[in-house]
């Protein structure tokens, strides 16, 4: 990429982010701890969730099958105003978590002691919010970036569609509206209080970054009935240090040098 191309890219997205600032980028900033480049005024709410480096622990012996992930898929997809645009004229999957076999989710773990019945189950998927996440490293605008408290966070403003970060991304993480999300939405099932996204931004989960700014859990964690559990890896008191020291867990990739933040119960 030349200079005068890295250049317009850079004004570029610095121009949507001022010019479209209102309502869904209050919230963004909001949900970030509002340490988005270019903003220091942001002042994080008392009742926040506080932590070093957030986690999850996913108890897999606690889903039996896609029917007990459904409810989590769909509370996650709906609170935050996931579009569902598998069934139109032009189909795209636009996901923040979802499941897949173990083949799939694993594909780096080849111990042969694994057992059958673990091999047969399926597994969510989303956002690692990795300690070293490479879609930071890519994004040329810094859309992408990553939270004081580990979370890797997209300013949706700032992002000018480029998809580097997905490229970059090991575990299939992101999703590109191809399309404008809000044509595949009936307003009297839009969430309120999430923003919705536009044609020609990327999208993942958050950790429901704007939730704990209220104080709340991420929302799977909290329809889950203890299959998703969350905390602060640099707490010893925490419920995911508890649930890691007495558990067998695995991650996704953990040899791509990023250090995922979600870890597996089997």
């Amino acid at each position: 990429m030349n200079e005068n191309r890295r250049y317009f890219l850079k004004v570029a997205g610095l121009s949507t982010f001022a010019l479209t600032a209102g309502v869904g980028a209050t919230v963004a900033r909001a949900v970030t701890e509002a340490k988005a480049p270019g903003d220091g005024s942001y002042k994080a709410s008392p009742k926040g969730i506080r932590g070093k480096r957030f986690a999850m622990v996913i108890d897999t012996r606690k889903f039996a099958n896609e029917i007990d992930m459904l409810p989590i898929i769909d509370a996650c997809h709906k609170y935050h105003n996931v579009p569902d645009i598998r069934g139109s004229k032009k189909p795209q999957e636009i996901k923040w978590i979802w499941h897949d076999s173990y083949a799939h989710t694993f594909t780096d773990d080849t111990s042969p002691l694994i057992p059958e019945d673990v091999k047969k189950r399926r597994y969510f998927l989303l956002c690692n919010q990795c300690a070293e996440p490479s879609c930071v490293r890519v994004c040329p605008v810094k859309a992408t970036y990553q939270t004081k408290q580990g979370l890797v966070a997209i300013d949706y403003h700032r992002c000018i569609g480029c998809r580097f970060c997905m490229a970059a991304c090991p575990y299939g993480s992101r999703s590109f509206n191809f399309s404008d999300p809000r044509k595949h939405m009936k307003a009297e099932d839009l969430t309120m209080t999430y923003p919705t996204r536009m044609r020609g931004v990327v999208e993942k989960c958050t950790f429901c970054a704007e939730r704990l700014e209220l104080g709340q859990m991420p929302l799977c964690v909290e329809v889950s009935n203890g299959g998703i559990i969350f905390g602060d890896l640099e707490d010893e008191t925490s419920d995911v240090r508890k649930a890691l020291a007495e558990n067998f867990t695995i991650r996704r990739k953990p040899g791509v040098g990023t250090d995922p933040g979600v870890y597996y119960i089997i």
